[in-house]
């Protein structure tokens, strides 16, 4: 049998087939474009998404038997506002996770509401990616399209949407709406009342493993598969690269060096962040997690190669990067390419190389990169431990995780060892898993992540390179809060 997940990320939809033993038997991915309408806004249609998907999942099928394949699940980009009419037609191009212009609504929200209030309703205060900050920039800039509005929906739940006619969520993805109550796993009334929505125009709420529906005959049509394959609810993607690298149940630690950046922390039971600079979410193992999140990871990477350097060739600006290097490095780079979230919850932060003199070569500004990014990860790590969680460990994911350089600096600023999975394809893969245990292959997430994730390499920390990096982390934890009030003037200059 055979169980397809989808990644719908930020840049392209990545779709691997799975068999029940967790081999993958193939990987297909296609590429979308952003819009960036004006400085930190951040777009797409959803019509690419589905049409990638369209052309994909044949492509994938090529050379198998279409007739064996029992499940589809999907992990995607988090927190992106689609909105359809009421003949279930996008109403506006998707407003997406790293867009950065509410902050007049989330002042409101969080200053006028108040922080109190949206943690007791919601367990989270509000952000400049979360949806319900976009639908209030929605009401008040384009009221004839927020008057329109039928149903609200995130991304991967406008595939599930396509694939099976029903309009669903699962709890991780609904999680970082900021209308959710995550406790008790169900709308916030109070939320749905101050964004002027009503609970009529949300997707039914389902666990991540849960069956949500099969393919409509036209979506089997177009994808060359049974109408019988059975669509579960899915999960957010950090949530379904968790499931997809072994960390489910309490107690565990998973990394994303994807293009944001996750530190994802697992929980049986519910709790939150005294300072609610991390998010806390429900996992899509039925359980809870706290997360923090940093808008540019391997995406600040990819934009000084290939921007700035106008290179592709990332290994070989590395490789001057030896070892003697790690924890002596005198450039610093903060990583706000598109603001930031955790923990600074500051859409106006920019990105920074500070340090630089006439002798600064070359490969020290991609250290710095590279360093920058495990810093800012650092600092979720730190605001996690301050309430008292153990990290001892972690796996690890995403696009820089390949990088042997990358993973070393990481593992030595953070001080604990870092694993690879064996099969390190994150929230596809999570979402395969997923709907094998949608259609009964596994009893539960846990039963599925204990079978089939297994461990690749680790990476482990050397203590005196671990001790460079501290004081090294603690002078760029200043670096911050002096540039605070120069970039607010910046965006005040806009």
């Amino acid at each position: 049998m055979y169980y397809i997940g989808i990644d719908l990320g930020t840049s392209a939809v990545k779709l691997l087939l799975m068999d029940e033993t967790g081999r993958i038997d193939n990987i297909v991915s296609r590429e979308y474009g952003i819009a960036f309408p004006h400085p930190g806004w951040s777009e797409q249609e959803p019509a690419d998404w589905w049409d990638a998907v369209c052309d994909g999942i044949p492509a994938l099928l090529q050379g198998f038997d279409a007739s064996l394949v029992r499940g589809i699940g999907a992990g995607g980009q988090m927190h992106g506002l689609v909105v359809l009419d009421k003949d279930d037609k996008v109403i506006r191009p998707c407003i997406l996770w790293n867009d950065g212009r509410t902050q007049k609504q989330v002042d409101y929200l969080n200053n006028e509401i108040g922080k109190d209030k949206l943690s007791r309703y919601t367990a989270n205060i509000a952000f400049a990616g979360f949806t319900a900050p976009k639908l209030l920039w929605l009401r008040d800039n384009e009221p004839e399209n927020f008057a329109r509005i039928e149903k609200i929906m995130l991304p991967k739940d406008y595939i599930n949407y396509r694939l099976t006619g029903v309009h669903c969520t699962d709890y991780s993805d609904a999680s970082g709406m900021l209308l959710l109550d995550v406790e008790h796993k169900c709308w916030s009334r109070e939320m749905l009342a101050l964004c002027g929505v009503r609970e009529a125009q949300l997707p039914k709420l389902f666990e991540s493993w849960q069956p949500v529906g099969t393919l409509t005959a036209e979506a089997a049509a177009l994808l060359g598969l049974p109408a019988d394959v059975i669509v579960c609810a899915g999960a957010g993607d950090n949530a379904a690269a968790a499931v997809g690298c072994g960390a489910v149940g309490g107690g565990r630690c998973n990394i994303s060096l994807g293009t944001s950046g996750t530190v994802f922390i697992t929980s049986d039971s519910f709790g939150v962040d005294s300072h609610n600079a991390l998010h806390s979410f429900a996992h899509a193992d039925g359980g809870y997690h706290l997360m923090g999140c940093i808008l540019s990871a391997a995406s600040c990477n990819k934009w000084w190669n290939e921007e700035i350097l106008h290179t592709q060739d990332f290994a070989a600006e590395q490789a001057p990067i030896t070892p003697d290097k790690l924890g002596a490095n005198d450039v610093y780079f903060l990583p706000y390419l598109m603001g930031e979230r955790s923990p600074h919850n500051d859409p106006a932060a920019r990105g920074a190389f500070l340090g630089l003199r006439m002798d600064t070569p070359r490969a020290a500004l991609t250290q710095a990169v590279l360093e920058g990014v495990a810093f800012a990860i650092r600092d979720c790590v730190e605001i996690a431990r301050a309430q008292g969680v153990e990290i001892a460990a972690s796996t690890l994911c995403g696009g820089g995780a390949k990088s042997p350089l990358w993973r070393e600096i990481l593992a030595n600023v953070l001080g604990i060892p870092l694993t690879l999975p064996q099969t390190e394809q994150g929230p596809g893969y999570g979402g395969a898993m997923l709907a094998a245990v949608a259609c009964g292959a596994y009893p539960s997430v846990q039963v599925c992540a204990d079978a089939l994730v297994r461990a690749k390499s680790t990476t482990e920390p050397d203590p005196a390179i671990v001790e460079k990096y501290n004081a090294r982390y603690a002078l760029w934890h200043t670096l911050y809060p002096a540039l605070k009030a120069s970039y607010a003037a910046m965006e005040a200059l806009q």
